[in-house]
């Protein structure tokens, strides 16, 4: 069957939109800005898989200011013709039926990502509006909906989505609503999102969807992607095309300097497996089919010990694996296992083995595997299922390093022994941080003396309920012996600005006595070898001076706990103290006693000094102001900063680890320029008044 015989007559309807309404998170994963993102991909995918196909080269994205997005390509266009079960035109029958489209079993697409046919038709039923006009024989085609359902909007005053809207009763018209080049094909859908299942702070975040354009021009070489975002009234537009596909992919997610230049392991396999499908009579019937895998992976080692896998399912990416990831980890380990053994004397290994983690470190992948009907978990498709598709990428992985291993070319020797003796170096360090980490597990009260002797230690064995305080300063710490609570909270003293460890190696990071005490204290390793079990503490707590150098020190340690003890972070335990910034004491009439009010910033200082005025009360002159957290008693600490009753308390938390590691890499890494950059960038929207000088 010709590619370009794509008709309405390949659409497979199976059933109706009423769940979608009622259980929105079972088709999108959640109903707030996840959601919102994941019904944009599923536009976005369909065009994508038309590019796929060798259908048009051009994709455009625009957040207009009304809230609403759009999605244009310049690919075959949705087919306009009737769909002859349903009666229905192809458009109608995409946007309003469930599991209905070009994907099943039709030959229209050999692999796609949208593969359930519900995007569409989930999108719209999520929609308050969505209109869709499709160019294709010479002519535009427009059909609009609401909530799923096909009619007119009387739009004479304007485009919006609660116009008059009058459905369609005894049929459904798709209207033709102007004339095209007879060679123009492509397809515009735009819709406004339902605020009756979509959270009020739903909202489009460009950065991520930044990324996931970058992302499909790497997978899909030759593919421009655009994105307009008209929401603030300026137009910011983004252009994103690469020629390099996944090998220049890997190497701008790379962030350590190369110990191997990146490797391409590509190949194909072939599988059967038994899927329903419909016969001439419309019945579902059982039918074993022969299936093939393309693999494509792009693999580079670096000096680092970082390790970054990209997962990708006809360009859909797959966050949490599946088993094209558990064939490829398998096979790199077994494959490098084989040549450290084989290497064994030279590389003086010794009877210890070689594990995943060693294999890993340092290691920036790209993973793409291309298949027709994936079997994922989910309609969010994170994981692929597809149980024969582990074996081929096993075997491709297999296949295609051992090759590079046995190479006779000098680059090849060269990088596969620098690859090998960083492999057994992580292994013999991995080795040598377990037995450390052993003899550094959790002291008990007679053993507690080899633990920093500035360590104020907490009297409960509870890990639970205890709070490490990391204070700044000896000054601080005295007041905060006093004001603590000392069966559950311990404190540690630093003095002034630790190392920082995002431009430091590890050795330099262990030898630093500040950072060395931290990871000591918390008991709990540091780096891959860290355990969250064994942490000493429930909390850790940085309480640092409320000024710019006690931001910079909060800054600096959050560097280290991001660095080397994320899970930490991740599990929510690491917390900031917010001392309050000013001290007013509002003097009361007659014998009451005086009430003492705390604020935290100059325009809440402000905002309370208007109330008291408005309402003719007095306070005290001056207003204390604290510089730093010695100036206060340890009632007023106590008070501010560490009675559990009394105090605030800011939560650090890292809800996406990739945006993370970029910001603490551009704020205090090596490089200067991109630094230099934003600032210069920020410089405008910073307030002055926030400079503590």
């Amino acid at each position: 069957m010709s590619n370009n015989d794509y008709s309405a007559r390949h659409l497979s309807v199976l059933e109706g939109l009423e769940a979608v309404r009622k259980r929105p998170g079972m088709y999108i994963g959640s109903t707030d800005s996840r959601g919102l993102m994941h019904c944009l991909w599923e536009i976005i995918d369909n065009s994508v898989d038309e590019a796929l196909a060798g259908h048009g080269n051009r994709i455009e994205v625009t957040l207009h200011k009304d809230g609403s997005v759009e999605v244009t390509d310049k690919a075959r266009g949705i087919p306009v013709d009737i769909e002859p079960k349903t009666g229905l035109s192809g458009v109608e029958v995409v946007f309003t039926k469930l599991h209905a489209g070009g994907k099943f079993g039709s030959g229209s697409y050999a692999a796609s990502g949208g593969l359930h046919g519900v995007g569409a038709s989930v999108v719209n039923a999520l929609s308050q509006r969505l209109d869709v006009e499709v160019d294709r024989g010479g002519k535009t085609y427009a059909m609009s909906f609401r909530r799923g359902e096909p009619g007119i909007f009387d739009d004479k005053k304007g485009i919006k989505p609660d116009n008059p809207f009058k459905p369609f009763e005894d049929g459904s018209i798709l209207r033709e609503v102007g004339k095209v080049g007879k060679n123009v094909t492509g397809t515009r859908v735009r819709y406004w999102v339902d605020p009756q299942i979509f959270i009020k702070d739903a909202v489009f975040a460009l950065e991520e969807l930044s990324a996931r354009a970058r992302q499909t021009a790497f997978l899909v070489p030759g593919l421009s992607l655009g994105i307009n975002d008209a929401r603030d009234g300026k137009s910011s537009k983004q252009e994103f095309k690469f020629d390099g596909g996944i090998i220049e992919y890997a190497e701008y997610l790379a962030k350590d300097p190369a110990l191997t230049s990146t490797w391409r392991l590509s190949g194909t396999g072939s599988f059967t497996e038994t899927v329903p499908v419909l016969d001439a009579s419309g019945n579902m019937v059982s039918k074993e089919v022969e299936r093939s895998c393309d693999v494509d992976i792009a693999v580079r080692w670096g000096t680092g010990y970082d390790t970054d896998v990209k997962s990708y399912v006809n360009i859909i990416a797959t966050p949490k694996g599946g088993t094209h990831i558990q064939g490829f980890e398998q096979s790199l380990l077994k494959t490098l296992r084989t040549q450290i053994e084989s290497n064994a004397r030279k590389l003086k290994v010794g009877n210890d083995k070689v594990e995943k983690e060693d294999v890993l470190a340092g290691l920036t992948a790209v993973v793409t595997v291309r298949l027709a009907e994936p079997q994922f978990e989910g309609q969010t498709k994170e994981i692929l299922g597809t149980p024969a598709v582990k074996n081929i990428v096993a075997n491709v992985v297999a296949k295609s390093l051992t090759a590079r291993f046995a190479s006779s070319k000098r680059d090849d020797k060269a990088q596969s022994a620098l690859l090998l003796e960083k492999v057994v170096a992580e292994m013999k360090s991995r080795i040598s941080a377990r037995s450390h980490k052993e003899t550094q597990r959790r002291k008990n009260a007679l053993e507690s003396s080899s633990l920093p002797t500035k360590l104020v230690d907490c009297r409960t064995q509870d890990t639970a309920g205890s709070e490490l305080f990391i204070v700044e300063g000896d000054s601080a710490l005295g007041t905060a012996k006093l004001a603590r609570d000392s069966e559950f909270q311990a404190l540690l003293p630093i003095r002034g600005k630790i190392l920082n460890v995002q431009k430091a190696s590890i050795s330099d990071m262990l030898s630093n006595a500040e950072c060395a005490s931290i990871i000591q204290v918390i008991g709990a390793g540091s780096g891959r070898s860290f355990d969250l079990d064994s942490a000493r503490y429930g909390k850790v707590i940085l309480m640092s001076d409320a000024d710019v150098d006690g931001a910079h020190i909060r800054t600096l340690l959050l560097t280290l706990f991001f660095r080397y003890m994320r899970p930490l972070v991740e599990a929510g335990r690491v917390f900031a103290a917010v001392p309050p910034l000013h001290r007013v004491e509002v003097v009361n009439a007659g014998s009451k006693a005086n009430e003492v009010i705390y604020t935290y910033s100059q325009a809440e200082l402000e905002d309370l000094l208007k109330k008291l005025e408005k309402a003719g009360k007095r306070y005290k002159e001056p207003i204390q102001r604290y510089k730093g957290l010695g100036e206060m008693d340890a009632d007023q600490l106590a008070e501010t900063t560490m009675d559990k009753n009394a105090r605030s308390l800011r939560r650090v938390r890292v809800e996406d680890a990739a945006a993370a590691e970029t910001v603490f890499e551009l704020l205090m890494g090596n490089e200067v320029a991109p630094r230099r950059d934003f600032i210069i960038d920020s410089a405008d929207g910073f307030e002055r008044e926030r400079i503590d000088a």
